[in-house]
């Protein structure tokens, strides 16, 4: 019997689990075994009992990373590189571009690591990010408008402002998913919001949405240089898919922005799209750099363990579904978007994204497989 392992998550203030009751009451009835560890499920409000009554088995750190397929919300942290081995498959986000270490450490056990973040359909999509690319863009507007508030370090400026008083500025790099839902947040709290993106074609698709106070702008090099000095909040919200965030805003821009205005660098689990952001936790959520607050949190969606840990399982079900019932091949066959989930094979790379981030020659994912 194909057995399925659900670790607790041990990244700093990381509260999610990779399944829910519902989803081991699924996976049961298939036939498949479901280990959860002990407590996995404490942070998200998701008791033992809830997992046991699904018919999970509850069991130590060592016995869920023991199963044939290892679910997760984050990569492994350094102190789980040595539960890693050749024939597991590992299906989780791994943002291999912003954690080289964590690629080298799949690289050496020979683990199957399939991310959820590069795991794309034919139209461009990627549909296990998008879940909390949603959540972590209107985090994103939510955190902002929380910062900008003067105990908070910030301006003391109010987001929507009130009669009289002009709004705040928000500008968001980047109308995919995240861009869009920190734009309509913040269009939706009276915030002046200039949403900027290469593709002309990608604003027009959202005019039909757009309201408030929200201009959507085609970006440039010469507009950001006038645009970011004038924002009271930037929000960052690029992506590459499986490889890093480009640097937008260069360290001069940022120190020309106003003294107390924000940075919310969404793009900080692909290495971010500010020169000057580091990497926080919601415990120790900003940094000043440059009189300017950076909150580049990794784990946005953490924050709201509840709403993401229901949003993530919705969408992985199937694909877990497929991979532990039939083998990693045969879902690979049955839904080919799989492929480009292939991050690392038996001590190959099989994203070239990946592959280039990490600069590593990669292979064909077919050819990883066989």
């Amino acid at each position: 019997m194909a057995s399925i392992g659900v670790p607790s998550e041990i990244k700093a203030d990381e509260q999610r689990v990779a399944l829910t009751p519902d989803g081991v009451k699924e996976l049961v009835s298939q036939g498949l075994e479901v280990r959860v560890q002990a407590g996995a499920g404490a942070g998200a409000g998701i008791n033992d009992e809830a997992f046991a009554a699904a018919g999970a088995k509850l069991v130590n750190r060592e016995e869920a990373w023991a199963a044939h397929l290892v679910v997760k919300v984050k990569e492994p942290q350094e102190e789980e590189f040595g539960l890693l081995r050749q024939d597991m498959v590992l299906f989780t986000y791994l943002h291999l571009a912003a954690y080289p270490k964590v690629g080298e450490a799949l690289l050496e056990a020979g683990t199957t690591g399939v991310g959820y973040e590069t795991v794309q359909l034919e139209n461009g999509s990627l549909p296990l990010l998008a879940p909390m690319s949603e959540i972590a863009g209107r985090l994103a507007a939510q955190v902002g408008a929380h910062l900008l508030e003067r105990p908070h370090g910030g301006r003391g400026v109010l987001i929507g402002g009130c009669t009289g008083v002009r709004p705040a500025r928000v500008v968001v790099l980047g109308a995919g998913t995240v861009g869009w839902n920190a734009a309509r947040l913040a269009a939706a709290m009276d915030a002046e919001v200039m949403l900027l993106d290469r593709s002309p074609e990608r604003l027009r698709s959202l005019e039909a949405g757009r309201s408030g106070r929200l201009i959507s702008v085609v970006s440039s090099r010469g507009l950001l240089e006038r645009l970011v000095p004038t924002a009271d909040l930037l929000i960052g919200a690029v992506l590459t898919p499986g490889g890093r965030a480009p640097t937008l805003v260069e360290e001069e821009m940022v120190k020309q922005m106003k003294p107390h205005s924000v940075i919310v660098d969404v793009a900080i689990d692909q290495g971010g799209c500010v020169a000057t952001s580091q990497e926080t936790t919601h415990t120790n959520p900003t940094v000043n750099v440059h009189g300017v607050q950076h909150y580049a949190v990794s784990n946005m969606p953490g924050a709201v363990p509840f709403t993401s840990t229901e949003a993530l399982v919705s969408v992985t079900l199937p694909y877990i579904l497929g991979i532990a019932g039939r083998g990693l091949e045969e879902a690979v066959t049955e839904r080919p978007e799989l492929l480009s989930g292939l991050n690392t094979v038996q001590g190959s790379v099989c994203h070239p994204g990946v592959a280039k981030a990490l600069g590593i020659q990669p292979r064909h994912p077919m050819a990883c497989l066989r």
